[in-house]
């Protein structure tokens, strides 16, 4: 590279000054023009706002047969760099110069390298800022995830509490179970939540639920391993809709193969077992309550939890009408009472009672203190006890345990086993309402109207949208025609 230092100054500048007192004897109205400091550094006056005179300084050189200018830095009388240190970085540059190093292409090496290092910077700030937000969006794809890997418990609270609790649908319809999912609740908390209730419900494989409605068979419940595989099966489907499991373990399992088919019950009390029982009844050992219960679920055919929930406001022994707002089916009911029934009413009127001051409002309180957990209605009394409707479990248990073997008396419970025992074997209390039905087509009650007295929902969808007859007279007959029947039977020997 053919190099030059020392160009000679041209003549292109006014005023030529090779001292510190020659650039300080500068005007503001030298302003713009060009000084020549010697060595091939030429400056240009510059006059501030303020009257501060400077001079920017530049370097002239050839280099390959070219000129080239480089700056070296601005005199100021204070602040700027003295006449000795441009001097100096000249000096500097005219030795890079001979050692081969372009000052212009330095600075513009520099420049580029200075761009490039900015872009760099600003890459790496992008990546690390790109870094952070996909920490963020992965934290908060845990956290779902999280969410979304909710235990078992967990999942049955989600179910009850969109499900489970009753409410009313906007179109008027009432959802979900009239107990709010506590006996699911107490069932799961028996059987399902000690071996599984912490654990993720997606990882739930199908042997794990089924293990545990295979030990409810091997304990001979079949009907609770029935019901529980119904649960655990619409709690599971309930998830998978949601995602919450990936499928629905119990998908695809038959409950006739796993806890084999249920048996539809056809016990009914023949006529000789209706009189034997009107004997039995007063020497069983039940409370007088119960014992009318018998005979009102037999004389209205009602099914025993609408009879255990049933409320005085309800009852009107004038018209002889029994209403009943809710039912299993999600239809209103009124039951006309015949004079069977309207004894039954009498004497349970005969034993209401008060707590604290106030009348109860239920034809069948429980005990203060024994909570029904299916009743919504249960009120406080002065000492935090709890009354309400008795406990629909608490009638069944009344008459199983009246019909057990000596041997098979369970501790605590009724001394009067055998009491209530048939010779047609073990009854329940549907098997009244059953009975019930039974006798109203021997009297020649046409079954459409048996099927109205027992509120079954009609079979046929359109028939329900358009026939909204309940044909009321026509089931008064007919209770008065089953009340007849019973007296009669009770009454003959």
């Amino acid at each position: 590279m053919g190099v030059a230092v020392g160009v000679k100054f041209e003549d292109g500048a006014r005023i030529k000054i090779s001292t510190v007192t020659g650039l300080q004897a500068l005007r503001p109205d030298d302003h713009g023009k060009r000084v020549g400091l010697g060595d091939s550094m030429v400056g240009k006056v510059v006059a501030g706002r303020d009257g501060v005179v400077s001079v920017r300084v530049t370097w002239r050189y050839r280099v390959n047969g070219k000129s080239r200018e480089t700056a070296l830095g601005t005199w100021r009388g204070k602040d700027g760099l003295s006449l000795k240190a441009l001097r100096d970085e000249r000096d500097q540059l005219a030795a890079d110069l001979r050692n081969g190093i372009d000052p212009v292409e330095r600075k513009r090496t520099e420049k580029l390298k200075a761009q490039a290092d900015q872009e760099q910077e600003q890459a790496d700030q992008r990546a690390r800022m790109q870094r952070i937000a996909d920490d963020e969006q992965r934290r908060q794809g845990e956290a779902a995830a999280a969410a979304r890997r909710m235990t078992v418990r967990t999942l049955f609270g989600q179910w009850q509490r969109v499900e489970l609790i009753a409410h009313v649908n906007t179109d008027g319809s009432r959802a979900g179970r009239k107990d709010n999912g506590e006996w699911v609740k107490a069932s799961f908390e028996r059987r399902l939540f000690p071996k599984l209730g912490d654990v993720a419900a997606e990882d739930v494989r199908k042997v794990d639920l089924l293990t545990i409605i295979d030990d409810c068979k091997a304990a001979g419940q079949r009907r609770t391993a029935s019901v529980l595989l119904t649960d655990m099966r619409q709690m599971f489907s309930f998830a998978a809709m949601r995602e919450i499991v990936p499928r629905n373990p119990l998908e695809g399992v038959k409950r006739a193969k796993l806890v084999g088919k249920e048996v539809e019950r056809e016990r009914v009390l023949g006529v000789d077992e209706i009189r034997a029982l009107w004997k039995a009844v007063p020497g069983a050992g039940l409370g007088p309550r119960s014992a009318a219960a018998v005979w009102l679920i037999l004389a209205t055919a009602c099914r025993v939890g609408e009879a255990m929930a049933a409320r005085w406001e309800h009852v009107d022994l004038q018209a002889r009408t029994w209403y009943l707002p809710e039912t299993k089916n999600e239809r209103d009911h009124t039951i006309h009472l015949s004079a069977l029934a309207v004894r039954q009413f009498e004497a349970l009127a005969a034993l209401r009672e008060a707590r604290d001051g106030e009348v109860l409002p239920w034809v069948f309180p429980n005990s203060v203190g024994r909570v029904n957990k299916k009743a919504p209605d249960e009120l406080p009394d002065t000492k935090g006890r709890v009354a309400g409707p008795v406990d629909v479990k608490s009638f069944g248990k009344q008459l199983a345990d009246r019909q057990r073997p000596e041997h098979r008396r369970m501790s605590g419970r009724s001394k009067n086993t055998g009491a209530l025992a048939l010779p047609g074997g073990r009854w329940t209390a549907h098997d009244l309402r059953r009975t019930a039905a039974t006798l109203m087509a021997g009297v020649g009650v046409s079954t459409d109207v048996i099927d109205e007295c027992l509120n079954h929902k009609l079979a046929s969808k359109v028939a329900r949208i358009y026939i909204k007859d309940r044909r009321l007279a026509e089931q008064g007959r007919a209770f008065d025609a089953l009340g007849a029947r019973l007296e009669a039977i009770i009454a003959s020997e």
